[in-house]
């Protein structure tokens, strides 16, 4: 797998590529690298083993989420545009990163995002650029179309959570003149919908099952765990390797062809800057040499901002009662022994892609509608158990708030400071403000009258004259930061990497993950993040000419449409 290098009395591993972070993209980019034989890959994660049953098991993604298992605990700096609060910002520490942690929803954004790319600096991300490696990356359960990938490593199906709420929500969506879609991440993204998720026979489908695990077997590909990487290793103006602590031990591994950092919009900067990149006044202030001067490295910070409205139920759902102590050890066990029944799945299973104003081109809010209450306790047999509800959660899509990513110090383990302020200027206020009273509509709408007490929780009691407060003081992240590292025209001072996801004035690093987005997709972010690693695994191995078939094929599809 490896050749030792002298270096006096020190021994340097070599590796073709380095690959720092087994999240969505290192994952991608590990499985498909390796493909040649005589390519070796070192794939180093900070975090540990995807083994807690938790993380396969659909239903345990509250419990993670409520305990922060398996996540680097980042919390943002307070900010007046969210009450002056500092707020959970959960990344993935473990393989799969952070498709090992997240709600598992299969969202490609829409096609304009990518078209705004590659109009914007970005030529070859490009919807139709993009989709055949959106439609590589994908199994679909119904099958190959032009559209959508029938036999990719990665699972993707409907929500098949059984609650009459969910058909009275689509109803209520009709009568305030919301369509249904059957497919939103086909011809067109409006409408109400079944989400889509990651998941494959009852399991989780993160990208280290999905692309990681069926490769672990290959001779030229090393894994290892419990990596943290220190710098990135620069000789010249060329990466030349990383350093990383390891069981205490410091060691060094040079990458032969390229580093690829796969940390996502936190930590990739964050190493950057910590490897001499970023902007030269920031540097010098932690005693770091300026290795090369990118100012725009932890720029552009941007996340989805959600705001949750919550509704009384008149009798229990399917989760109240699935959450009976008995009946829940019993579903626990079903999903993890068979893959069936209620654990393998999340209580929502809808989505909605809306306008809030008639004349947007494209949607600008995502609603998630989750059946049963956050946090819902378990209770014993002799117990009423908790107040039954459900809830909205208001996404606000392709923010303009933007935030930063500095170093709080030279310490590789010491957290970076995190600055996102999240409806911050008038517009994304004014954007949140119509998508509140858009689902207020749609809830007074009679298909949910059957269902609901009416209104409850903090937005419930705000008058108009309030709500701004309240929504600030209680609105959350979605967990989709990106744009760090942002993707552009090589001689854009604003930009950190070229189209080919580059490091803009050094050879041999690359950085591939959610940090190089331009600006944010209108939708979750985890499809395109392994749909970027799978294009750059073609960057990377000169491949992508091959796909060009596959592109006309795709701008066929979308002309027709």
């Amino acid at each position: 797998m490896t050749r030792e290098i002298g270096h006096g009395r020190m021994t340097v591993r070599s590796v073709d590529y380095v690959i720092v972070g087994a999240g969505s993209a290192g994952c991608t980019l590990a499985a498909r690298l390796t493909e040649d034989p005589n390519v070796r890959v070192l794939l180093l994660e900070a975090g540990g083993w995807d083994r807690d049953p938790l993380i396969h098991l659909p239903l345990g993604w509250g419990r993670i989420l409520q305990q922060r298992r398996h996540d680097w605990g980042y919390e943002t700096e307070p900010d007046p545009s969210t009450g002056n609060r500092r707020m959970e910002c959960m990344r993935g520490k473990v393989l799969g990163g952070s498709s090992s942690v997240n709600a598992m929803a299969y969202v490609r954004g829409h096609r304009s995002d990518y078209d705004r790319w590659a109009r914007n600096g970005a030529p070859g991300w490009s919807y139709g650029d993009v989709l055949p490696y959106f439609r590589r990356q994908e199994s679909w359960e119904e099958g190959a179309s032009a559209y959508r990938g029938g036999d990719g490593p990665l699972a993707t199906r409907r929500s098949r959570y059984a609650d009459p709420l969910i058909g009275a929500y689509v109803e209520a969506a009709a009568q305030a003149g919301i369509p249904y879609n059957e497919d939103y991440n086909g011809a067109e993204q409006y409408g109400v919908a079944r989400m889509q998720m990651t998941i494959r026979n009852g399991r989780r489908a993160s990208a280290s099952s999905a692309y990681l695990r069926p490769v672990r077997s290959r001779s030229n590909l090393t894994l290892e765990v419990g990596a943290l990487v220190r710098r990135v290793v620069i000789e010249g103006d060329r990466a030349v390797g990383v350093e990383y602590v390891r069981n205490g031990t410091v060691d060094t591994v040079r990458a032969e062809r390229e580093v690829i950092l796969c940390g996502g919009a936190i930590a990739s900067p964050q190493l950057l800057m910590l490897s001499g990149i970023g902007a030269p006044d920031e540097l010098f202030a932690h005693g770091i040499e300026v290795r090369a001067a990118r100012p725009a490295v932890g720029r552009n910070l941007q996340d989805h901002v959600a705001a949750l409205l919550n509704y009384g139920r008149r009798t229990p759902g399917p989760v109240h009662r699935a959450m009976r102590i008995d009946r829940l050890a019993l579903a626990l066990g079903q999903g993890i022994l068979l893959g069936t029944g209620f654990a393998t799945d999340l209580p929502g299973g809808l989505t909605a892609f809306l306008k809030t104003d008639p004349a947007l081109a494209v949607p600008d809010t995502q609603m998630l509608f989750i059946a049963g209450p956050l946090g819902a306790a378990p209770y014993w047999p002799w117990q009423a158990g908790f107040a039954d509800s459900f809830s909205c959660r208001i996404v606000l899509l392709r923010p303009e708030s933007r935030g930063t990513i500095t170093l709080r110090s030279a310490d590789p383990a010491a957290h970076p400071v995190i600055r996102q302020p999240l409806l911050a200027t008038e517009r994304d206020w004014a954007t949140m403000r119509r998508a509140v009273a858009l689902f207020r509509d749609i809830a007074r709408r009679p298909a949910l009258a059957p269902f609901t007490t009416g209104e409850i929780g903090p937005l419930a009691t705000a008058g108009d004259a309030d709500l701004e407060r309240v929504v600030r003081a209680t609105a959350v992240t979605a967990h989709h930061p990106s744009g760090t590292c942002r993707m552009g025209a090589a001689e854009d001072d604003t930009a950190v990497v070229d189209p080919a996801l580059r490091v803009i004035g050094l050879q041999g690093l690359r950085v591939v993950d959610a940090s190089v987005f331009p600006d944010l997709v209108g939708g979750n972010i985890n499809a395109a993040v392994i749909m970027m690693a799978e294009r750059a695994a073609d960057l990377i191995r000169g491949r992508v000419v091959s796909v060009q078939r596959e592109r006309a094929g795709a701008e066929s599809a979308v002309a027709v449409a």
